[in-house]
């Protein structure tokens, strides 16, 4: 089970989450013409914006007014589909991780929307969106402990491990993960745009990665 804490729904009321879960995965370095894809996508991103006006990218000023309205400043915590942005107009080269991670990090380039991928046998009962309490932290995929206060977090009954932000190690994908959940940070009004999203980012999932999606949902 998922929700979005209605403190946050009332500050945001189109914010929803697409909810992707997928079932014996097979996670490995990306294949050449994943990578080829993705590079030619970039280049075509990068040659599109060479006016420098990339921050005009639908999405990325609405998520940095969604993340005002929670307090949230987006000039130092930067939602993740901006700085993968902000990286590639930097000319800075595209991270590689596996076949999981780099499907993420396209999509959430290509949508401009913050996108996680999870370890679902890391997560413990339900989870929640909600800002993160006074003393919560994590252990980030940057490398540094990440205080998790005054963030949008999405916690189980261990606590924080993911965010629009950065995700935690304690859930990271490895060639080990099987049963993963993905998570797609929208904000919109339509829902059947977002469910759109999900049917593409999931039908690139299992060509890759094969495997059972289990299930598609949207939570508003």
């Amino acid at each position: 089970m998922i929700h979005i804490d209605e403190g946050i729904k009332k500050l945001n009321p189109s914010l929803s989450l697409g909810i992707l879960i997928y079932r014996e995965s097979s996670i490995s370095d990306s294949p050449n013409e994943l990578k080829e894809g993705i590079t030619a996508f970039i280049d075509d991103l990068k040659f599109n914006y060479l006016n420098g006006k990339w921050q005009q990218i639908a999405g990325i000023e609405e998520w940095r007014q969604a993340f005002r309205r929670l307090g949230i400043d987006p000039s130092r915590y930067r939602p993740s589909s901006e700085s993968l942005i902000r990286r590639i107009m930097q000319d800075k080269p595209m991270y590689w991780v596996n076949s999981a991670v780099d499907i993420n990090n396209f999509f959430s380039i290509q949508y401009s929307l913050p996108m996680g991928i999870y370890h679902e046998s890391q997560i413990k009962g339900n989870i929640t969106l909600r800002l993160g309490r006074e003393g919560e932290s994590y252990e980030g995929l940057n490398g540094r402990q990440t205080s998790a206060e005054g963030k949008l977090v999405l916690c189980d009954e261990i606590g924080p491990f993911g965010s629009p932000v950065v995700d935690s190690t304690r859930t990271m994908i490895t060639e080990n993960s099987k049963d993963i959940l993905q998570v797609i940070y929208s904000i919109t009004d339509d829902p059947s745009e977002l469910q759109q999203k999900c049917e593409k980012v999931s039908q690139c999932f299992l060509k890759i990665n094969g495997g059972i999606l289990k299930q598609i949902n949207i939570t508003t």
